[in-house]
C-alpha cells in the first residue's frame, strides 16, 4: 500500500487527504476503529475528558475502573465475573492472561494454534503461531510454548473431509503435544474465536466444545483472545458467548477504544483473581482517556439495535462477498466470516494460496479504487480481509462490495 498518501481527517468509514481525496476504509484501521472515524458522540466525550484530566495514578481512579469494568462484565458470559484494567494493548493483555493462568496453577507452558497471532511484544511473539515473526529474533526468545494445528477446514492439515466426521483431529493434537513434545507442565491454551491475522479462519461447529472438554480433563486454563473479535465485531458483544467457548479468561483490546484510543482488558472467573497490582501494571494502563473511551464505547455498542444492525448488515456483506466468489471462482477460493469480520481466500489456477496476487490486489484497491484492504499474516498470507467499522451502514457495505467487484473485474 502506498506510503506516500497521508490522511488528515476521517468520518465514518471515509478518510481524506489534505487535497480532499476520499478513500474508503474497509478494514477499520487495524480493526480498532470500531465506531468509525471521528464518531461525534465519542469525540465529544473524549474532548471533555481531555480538557478535565488525562492521567492520574491508578491509586486514584479505582471507582471509574470499577464502573467501566462492570459495564463490560454485564455482557460477558455468566461465569466471567471479574477483571483487570491495567493494559492498553492486546499484547500485554494476553501476557497478563498467561501470568494469571501460570500463577493460578503453578505451571508455565503455553499451547497456541498454528497461524495464531497474540501480539508483538517479545512474549506475545513467542506464544503466537507464526514462525515468520520469530525467525530474526531466535536469539532473544526462550519460552515453554507449543503449537497445535488450527481448525482450518478449507486447508485441513489432515486432508479430512470436514467436521464433525473428522473427529476434530486438530484438537486431538493437543493430547499428542502434551504426551510427546511438552515438559508435562502445560498451564494454558490461548486461542482466537476466529483466527484473525491467520486468515479469518472460522472454526467448525463443535470445535470449541471439544477444546473445552480437553481443557477440563487436563486441567488447562482456556484463554479466549478476543482482541479482534470482542466488542461487537462478530455482531455479538463477545464471540465467546456466541460460540459457547466457555473460556476461563477473555482478553480485549482494539475495538474497546472505539475510535482508535488504546484500551485493553482481561476478564476472568472469580477464582482466577490471583494477581497483585504490582505483578501486572503499566504506567498508561487504565489512564483516564482510555477509560473514558471504553466507557462510552460500551454505552454505544450496548444500545438497543446496535449489534442487531451489525448482524443484519453482516449477512448482507457475506451474501455480496459470496456473489463475488461465484463471479470469480478462479481467483477467490473461499469466503468465510460473520458479522463485520470476513475474509476472501485468494488462490491461483491450481487452488494453491496466491500470496503475490493477494498483495497485488491490496495495492490495486488502494491506488486504483481508493479502497483500503488488509491481507493476512502481514503480507505473508493469501486472505483479503473485509472488516468495516461497526457503524457502517447497508449503503456503506454495498459501496465496499461495488469497489471490490470493480477490483476483481480489473484482473
Amino acid at each position: 500500500m502506498s506510503s506516500n498518501v497521508q490522511f488528515t481527517k476521517g468520518k465514518g468509514i471515509r478518510l481524506y487527504t489534505p487535497q480532499e481525496e476520499e478513500y474508503i476504509d474497509a478494514v477499520s484501521g487495524t480493526f480498532n476503529i470500531a465506531l468509525g472515524y471521528s464518531h461525534p458522540e465519542l469525540t465529544e466525550h473524549l474532548k471533555t475528558q481531555l480538557e478535565n484530566l488525562v492521567h492520574v495514578s491508578s491509586s486514584f481512579n479505582g471507582d471509574l475502573v470499577q464502573q467501566v469494568l462492570t459495564s463490560i462484565l454485564e455482557h460477558a458470559p455468566d461465569h466471567i465475573t471479574d477483571g483487570w484494567l491495567r493494559d492498553i494493548i492486546g499484547s500485554t493483555a494476553n501476557e497478563g492472561a498467561v501470568k494469571i493462568a501460570n500463577k493460578y496453577n503453578g505451571k508455565n507452558e503455553v499451547i497456541s494454534l498454528s497461524m495464531s497471532h497474540h501480539g508483538q511484544t517479545l512474549y506475545a511473539t513467542s506464544i503466537s503461531g507464526n514462525a515468520f515473526r520469530r525467525k530474526s529474533l531466535s536469539s532473544t526468545l526462550f519460552i515453554q510454548h507449543g503449537t497445535v494445528p488450527a481448525p482450518y477446514c478449507y486447508r485441513c492439515p489432515y486432508s479430512a473431509k470436514g467436521a464433525p466426521a473428522c473427529g476434530f483431529l486438530c484438537t486431538e493434537a493437543i493430547y499428542d503435544y502434551i504426551q510427546y513434545s511438552s515438559s508435562d507442565n502445560v498451564s494454558c491454551i490461548i486461542l482466537e474465536p476466529i483466527l484473525g491475522n491467520g486468515g479469518n479462519i472460522v472454526p467448525p461447529e463443535g470445535y470449541f466444545q471439544r477444546i473445552k472438554k480437553i481443557c477440563d480433563e487436563l486441567e488447562i486454563v482456556l484463554i479466549a483472545d478476543e482482541v479482534q473479535t470482542g466488542i461487537g465485531r462478530t455482531g455479538h458483544m463477545f464471540a465467546s458467548g456466541y460460540y459457547d467457548i466457555q473460556p476461563d479468561i477473555i482478553t480485549l483490546a482494539k475495538g474497546l477504544g472505539g475510535t482508535g484510543i488504546p484500551a485493553a482488558a482481561i476478564l476472568y472467573r472469580s477464582e482466577l483473581a490471583v494477581l497483585e497490582k504490582f505483578e501486572h501494571s503499566y504506567t498508561s494502563g487504565g489512564n483516564l482517556l482510555s477509560l473514558a473511551a471504553a466507557q462510552k464505547t460500551m454505552e454505544i455498542v450496548s444500545r438497543e439495535g446496535f449489534l442487531e444492525n451489525v448482524r443484519t448488515n453482516g449477512v448482507l456483506l457475506g451474501q455480496l462477498l459470496q456473489q463475488l466468489q461465484e463471479a470469480y471462482p478462479q481467483v477467490i477460493g473461499d469466503v468465510r466470516g460473520i458479522g463485520y469480520m470476513w475474509g476472501l481466500e485468494i488462490v491461483d489456477k491450481d487452488g494453491a494460496p496466491d500470496v503475490a496476487l493477494t498483495n497485488r490486489l491490496i495495492e490495486m484497491a488502494f491506488t486504483d479504487h481508493q479502497l483500503i484492504l488488509r491481507g493476512s499474516r502481514y503480507g505473508f498470507g493469501n486472505v483479503l480481509k473485509v472488516r468495516p467499522a461497526l457503524t457502517a451502514t447497508a449503503d456503506d457495505i454495498v459501496l465496499i462490495c461495488d469497489r471490490l467487484r470493480q477490483l476483481f473485474r480489473q484482473l
